[in-house]
């Protein structure tokens, strides 16, 4: 366990790396299925997607209104806890417990205990430590390197004793059991929920690159993939590892909301990548063979490409081009995985 530095953007997908999710994401069905107290902010709140507010002038039945977890201020000897389902069980790379405008009432320390099972836990469950007991700052995004390669589900955060913390997030990789996917059904092999992670792109100024990838349909402009108006030659193209390698049979291309914004063409290239950082294999992707040359784009339609693609067969990561520049909601990336 490590300490990083509270400056670091503790809402980025990467404060862990590149190609980190948050697992605790409501999006991918994270909830809080148990809490000992909720007496002044409900817990559920902790999982908000959004950055914690602070409204100095709302107060409900049972005192202040805070954006995120708080308890009542504890009397006797023990502390608190909430058990957290993740969104997708996954190898866990860091954690922020946010205290966000919690200044005098946030937990003094805290720590973080993890379990793998197919269920919810019970009282016969067996909790292991991943994060000892640890200080925390008020007002603070309190970030925490987690060293393990073991895949958890389920997360217990015990605060001590009492206080309020506005967010939890759980930056990791998100682990698929592929053995049960039959080889000869298509699955959709770019998908979070499938493993699939957004490793770089040369601009997201309007929309994150991970939207890209998101379960379901996009709700807005802003829960897409957006870059800015460009003004030089080129064009824009983000990078995707795939959640298994597979021959990929079938490409969906979904401009849902764009409709003065979206590209003009789209092109992908793809290959089979033993490893790499993200800025080698973005190095590497200008020499990638084509999968699908450029293709018209349409406003606000679900673009379906398959006898246009070329077989290459098996490929681990694919660079995704729009020409010259905009929005695309969301990509789909049906395939057969590899042996």
């Amino acid at each position: 366990m490590k300490a990083l530095s509270a400056n670091r953007q503790a809402d980025s997908p990467h404060p862990f790396g590149s190609g980190c999710t948050n697992l605790a994401a409501t999006r991918l069905g994270a909830r809080v299925i148990h809490v000992s107290d909720e007496f002044f902010a409900e817990c559920r709140r902790m999982l908000d997607p959004q950055p914690p507010l602070f409204q100095a002038d709302r107060f409900d039945d049972h005192g202040k209104w805070m954006d995120g977890w708080e308890t009542r201020r504890r009397r006797r000897p023990g502390y608190e806890h909430s058990i957290v389902r993740l969104g997708r069980a996954g190898v866990i790379r860091g954690v922020n417990l946010c205290t966000r405008h919690f200044t005098g009432n946030y937990p003094p320390s805290a720590s973080i205990d993890a379990c793998l099972i197919d269920g919810d836990p019970d009282q016969e469950t067996e909790w292991s430590s991943l994060l000892p007991a640890i200080d925390l700052q008020g007002d603070a995004d309190n970030l925490f390197e987690v060293r393990s390669e073991r895949v958890w589900s389920h997360l217990r955060l015990n605060i001590y004793p009492d206080g309020g913390i506005a967010r939890l997030r759980v930056f990791g990789e998100i682990h698929k059991d592929w053995s049960k996917v039959p080889p000869d059904v298509p699955v959709d092999l770019a998908a979070l929920e499938n493993g699939g992670r957004a490793l770089c792109c040369n601009d997201a100024h309007f929309g994150a690159m991970e939207n890209l990838i998101l379960p379901g349909a996009a709700l807005n402009m802003g829960d897409g993939w957006e870059t800015r108006r460009r003004r030089q030659p080129g064009h824009d193209w983000v990078i995707l590892a795939l959640g298994h390698p597979g021959r990929i049979v079938r490409v969906e291309v979904d401009t849902s909301h764009f409709k003065g914004n979206y590209p003009d063409r789209c092109s992908l290239q793809a290959a089979a990548v033993a490893a790499g950082g993200p800025a080698v294999i973005a190095a590497q992707s200008l020499y990638w063979e084509e999968l699908l040359g450029e293709q018209r784009l349409k406003a606000d339609r679900l673009h379906c490409f398959d006898r246009q693609i070329s077989d290459l067969g098996t490929v681990s990561h694919v660079r995704f081009c729009i020409h010259p520049d905009g929005g695309v909601a969301r990509l789909r990336l049906w395939g057969l995985i590899a042996g």
